[in-house]
């Protein structure tokens, strides 16, 4: 978190478990940023990630811009992995200061 914190980044975390399920998840495994609740699957279904046949979302990493750009998707198991995200983030804000003021 502190990687991420230092690029300025906002997290979230998406699921399609209830709100309550969600808080108690999040407590269990010490998060603290917050993880919202996607139950009508309107996030997982415009993100590509819902699938009609199981009727359960695959796991995604998704780096968004501050211009609402997608930058970075990671889709699968490695999605749980925060690298590349973090290297996106790093990137991106490094860009961001070298922008002329």
């Amino acid at each position: 978190m502190a990687k991420f914190d230092a690029t300025e980044t906002q997290i979230l975390g998406i699921s399609m478990d209830s709100f309550a399920s969600n808080k108690e998840f999040g407590t269990k495994i010490g998060v603290n940023f917050p993880l919202l609740s996607d139950w009508k699957r309107d996030t997982t279904k415009t993100y590509g990630l819902y699938s009609e046949t199981s009727g359960y979302g695959r796991r995604g990493t998704f780096v968004i811009d501050k211009e609402g750009i997608i930058q970075h998707v990671e889709v699968g198991n490695t999605a749980v992995d925060p690298t590349g995200a973090y290297q996106v983030c790093d990137l991106l804000k490094s860009k961001q200061a070298a922008k002329p003021k």
